[in-house]
């Protein structure tokens, strides 16, 4: 006999949030937050506390991205859960973050608002997929190392779909399955986001007028730049540039 609707919910209630997620503390790869409408941290897995660099959760609880993070990716993770708490839904984008180390490394993140019993939006929760990590525990991700290694070296560079699939030694359909198989997107989608990621770096740490940005980061065409990341990240680069640099 199937359950009801009403026995589910009470189930779960009797269950309670806590020991819901407390589960990501089993994945290893994935980064889980919880946070407030002032974007400070409510709760985090013990993989986003071992990133942020605390012992415990009760050393995160009430930090915010500036906290631990580069100023202008705080800002943007933060400009994010402001959209977020709008309305507006992020999905497997693909993120540069700082590791604990101190290198960079590529996450893909989803975040989603945080509702209270009243359907009031009080906050917003998400993951980041940690894409190294995720390479070491998927075998068959070890067929991407090499293009996706490419793309990270020669994303200013016009980049042939058939030549990466070659460097990959398959064929380009099958460099398709794998890409959205195992980075939920295509090599194309791919090149794109990690063009605009290292053109937002360059909108913060330089004075470089947009046009040069666009073209050091593989756009022959500052106009279709512009759009490009305007639909990626909700805003142009000249706004935001002027938001980074503003107090």
């Amino acid at each position: 006999m199937s359950l009801k609707h009403t026995e589910i919910d009470d189930f779960l209630d009797k269950v309670g949030v806590q020991q819901l997620i407390s589960m990501f503390d089993l994945l290893p790869d994935i980064l889980f937050w919880i946070k407030d409408a002032d974007s400070k941290i409510i709760y985090a897995n013990k993989s986003f506390q071992a990133h942020i660099g605390v012992n415990n959760l009760e050393q995160a609880i009430g930090l915010s991205d500036y906290d631990f993070a580069p100023t202008h990716l705080a800002r943007q993770f933060v400009m994010d859960d402001q959209r977020v708490m709008a309305g507006q839904l992020v999905d497997d984008r693909l993120e540069m973050n700082i590791l604990k180390s101190g290198d960079l490394g590529w996450f893909t993140t989803s975040k989603r608002p945080l509702f209270d019993q009243t359907n009031n939006i009080i906050g917003s929760y998400g993951t980041s997929r940690h894409l190294e990590k995720t390479s070491r525990a998927l075998s068959g991700m070890h067929a991407l190392k090499i293009p996706v290694e490419y793309i990270r070296a020669q994303y200013m560079k016009n980049i042939c779909i058939v030549e990466l699939a070659e460097i990959a030694h398959l064929s380009v359909s099958a460099l398709e399955r794998r890409f959205k198989k195992y980075l939920h997107k295509t090599p194309k989608q791919y090149i794109n986001e990690v063009r605009l990621e290292h053109a937002r770096r360059l909108l913060t740490e330089t004075a470089m007028p947009i046009s040069a940005i666009a073209s050091e980061t593989g756009y022959t065409d500052p106009s279709y730049f512009t759009r490009q990341f305007t639909n990626f990240f909700a805003e142009t680069p000249s706004e935001f540039r002027r938001s980074y640099q503003s107090p």
